[in-house]
């Protein structure tokens, strides 16, 4: 009997299919072109040979992230020697996700959690001896680093919240003994802000109607000094103080609609605007390690470009500008600003970090992250601009497949399925350059269609704020536009295009399936929300200051209307609807998008006989941190993909070995995935 309801679930699976290919060579019959030879996922979605290059702030050693038995580990050496580096790490493990230097340049710092559940602890390597040190060990505690100044060399101001976990309380730690000192107990603010003697000046809360408030310091008093209205909440930040502690700069948004470079004495209201745009916003902004003024910002609207702030800097930018492109980006100073790390990422080759003399304006190779990337055709990323239904213009990224557009120019020759790539946040965007997952798909054979919708940042506040209670509404209808646009340039046709995306991405997957159910041939949602009420309900504690946010742009459980909207615009509420097949991932420790996210819309899904796939990692949380379970995640979604637009798949072959992976329900509708996972665990 179980068999036979296998059968039948595996029947009303096939029919879903509708409009999907069961001919995984059926991409390659629409033209005569031979596609490139498959990238293998290991080199797209496994460690890179070296990552995030660092140079100390003196300028002497460097630093960067690479494997060690397959762990991607911290190693320093002595600048441009790699034969000297060796790694300060032996996590073993999970890996270290991301460091930088302590501005004495004798230790090395990084941030570190368990198993995905974003208890980020502080950790401190001195490179004399060797010895790490748990900056933060104490149980529970997320910590954050709030600053680090030149002027208190081996201590840093960092953020516990082991008191009370909704708020994080400031103190000086001690890099060599890691002892604390409380600077700052939390009266309720989402953000400190510290001048350059480490000292607590500042303040930001978050107020019930969705505004925030800037607090200064007096006396052991906090006392509101600036009102950030809720439009220019997601907008407006503090970037740091000025020189001598008087004042400080910011991207500011008030009285505007894009985010300006502003100066603004402390006490005053009034800024000085020192650079705007008024098509973008100014997001990356460089300042002087000494004088704390800005040099330079950037304006990003298809790809990024440095502005110098001042004369005397044009010719440093000017010399950095010709010799980049793409998605070019300044991550580190040395103190002296003489040598800058860069991150030059461009589409269609591995990224390369390079550092750059703001001296002689020489731009030289530190090294390159992936190169066995170069051994393989990759295909271009176009910028473009749709418009959608109401006017508003969508900043979106397509990557065409070598059959499709031999000459790469960004216009198709003949159509191919289409995956449109969501991203998550809301609050964040596409950006030029490289991606692995575009870059996956492309080769497999499928058009990418990444868009900034409305609620994408760095497009001015009316822009992201044209977002707020459209979830499921404006929002997905600019994904519908942009699919339309690609349908009109011949790009892909109408019934071959799949939807695709992670955290906020994975949520407008599951609205696909259900508000627009056969819009798109099938869905993958990678650690999703599907119930919104619930989303709002299980948040972080220490995203108490933030909660005005979401209720502002989703709704207000606390309100009739509020939770109403919150209903109705959760994907679980229509599940009923879903007709085409969709793959599910998770991880179990989220502390974001919970893990029964996915696991109520998969029940509900179970109990209506509609198919899903359901893949489950125990030791990961908001995405996948451990290059094994990356690799078998793909496979499933490659195989999955496969099955329903037709594109070119790889054999899993051992892509499931020392994966976490759990199928939790659905194994049957992939095969060839549930056969190799009983292999990989016999």
């Amino acid at each position: 009997m179980k068999q036979l309801f296998y059968l039948f679930l595996l029947t009303v699976f096939t029919a879903m299919l509708t409009g999907c290919a069961s001919d995984n060579n059926r991409l390659t019959s629409t033209n005569d072109i031979t596609p490139p030879p498959l990238i293998e996922r290991d080199v797209l979605f496994g460690n890179p040979t070296r990552y995030q290059g660092r140079l100390s702030p003196d300028g002497t050693k460097m630093s960067f992230r690479a494997p060690v038995n397959g762990v991607m580990e911290i190693w320093v050496g002595d600048r441009d020697n790699f034969n000297s580096a060796e790694p300060v790490t032996h996590d073993g493990n999970r890996g270290v996700p991301s460091h930088f230097w302590a501005l004495d340049s004798e230790h090395v710092l990084y941030m570190q959690d368990q198993d995905g559940d974003e208890n980020w602890h502080l950790y401190s390597v001195h490179l004399n001896s060797g010895k790490i040190t748990d900056l933060t060990p104490y149980a529970g505690v997320q910590a954050q680093l709030i600053s680090q100044s030149r002027t208190v060399p081996g201590v840093v101001l960092v953020g516990m919240n082991d008191r009370d976990a909704r708020w994080h309380d400031a103190y000086r730690v001690d890099l060599a003994t890691g002892k604390r000192t409380l600077e700052a107990e939390n009266p309720g603010v989402a953000e400190f802000y510290a001048d350059h003697n480490l000292n607590v000046r500042l303040a930001m809360r978050a107020l019930d109607n969705g505004s925030t408030e800037i607090l200064s310091q007096h006396n052991g008093q906090w006392k509101t000094w600036l009102s950030i209205p809720q439009p220019d909440v997601l907008t407006t930040k503090i970037l740091g103080f000025d020189a001598d502690n008087t004042g400080v700069y910011m991207l500011d948004s008030r009285n505007r609609d894009t985010a300006a470079l502003v100066h603004l004495p402390l006490g005053q209201d009034t800024p000085t605007v020192i650079a705007q745009s008024d098509k973008v916003d100014v997001t990356g902004v460089l300042m002087h390690p000494q004088t704390h003024a800005p040099v330079a910002y950037v304006l990003d609207y298809i790809q990024p470009v440095f502005h110098p702030v001042e004369r005397r800097y044009a010719a440093m930018i000017q010399q950095l500008n010709e010799k980049v492109s793409g998605g070019t980006e300044v991550l580190a100073q040395t103190l002296d600003n003489r040598y800058w790390t860069v991150y030059v990422d461009e589409s269609d080759r591995s990224p390369v970090y390079k550092i750059y003399d703001t001296q002689t304006g020489t731009l030289d190779q530190l090294f390159v992250t992936q190169p066995q990337l170069d051994n393989h055709q990759l295909a271009q990323m176009q910028g473009v601009v749709i418009p959608a239904r109401d006017g508003l213009e969508l900043v979106s990224y397509l990557t065409l497949p070598l059959t499709a557009d031999p000459d790469q120019d960004g216009k198709a020759e003949h159509p191919a399925p289409l995956v449109m790539l969501v991203h998550g946040g809301p609050w964040g965007r596409d950006s030029f350059g490289y991606d692995a997952i575009a870059q996956w798909l492309s080769n497999r054979g499928y058009a990418v269609l990444q868009v900034n919708f409305r609620s994408s940042t760095g497009f001015g506040k009316a822009f992201l704020n044209a977002g707020n209670h459209e979830w499921a509404r404006a929002i997905h209808n600019d994904i519908l536009d942009a699919k339309d646009w690609a349908i009109a340039k011949g790009i892909t046709r109408a019934d071959e295009v799949a939807i695709m995306g992670g955290s906020f991405g994975g949520y407008a997957t599951l609205v696909g399936m259900t508000f627009t159910p056969t819009t798109f041939s099938c869905g993958v949602d990678i650690v999703g929300p599907s119930n919104l009420v619930t989303l709002l309900e299980s948040i972080p504690p220490y995203w108490e200051s933030f909660r005005t946010v979401f209720h502002n742009a989703i709704g207000d459980p606390n309100t009739e209307e509020g939770l109403a909207m919150l209903k109705e615009r959760s994907p679980l509420t229509h599940v009923d609807n879903i007709q085409r097949p969709l793959l599910i991932a998770q991880g179990a420790n989220d502390p974001r998008v919970k893990q029964a996210e996915s696991d109520q819309i998969v029940t509900a899904m179970k109990e209506r006989d509609i198919p899903v796939t359901y893949v489950l990692y125990p030791d990961e949380g908001h995405g996948f941190q451990k290059p094994e379970n990356r690799l078998s995640f793909f496979a499933v979604a490659e195989s999955f993909l496969g099955e329903c637009l037709g594109g070119r798949v790889q054999p899993i072959g051992d892509d499931f070995d020392d994966a976490s992976i759990q199928i939790v329900h659905g194994g049957e509708y992939l095969p060839e995935v549930k056969q190799s996972l009983q292999a990989s665990v016999q």
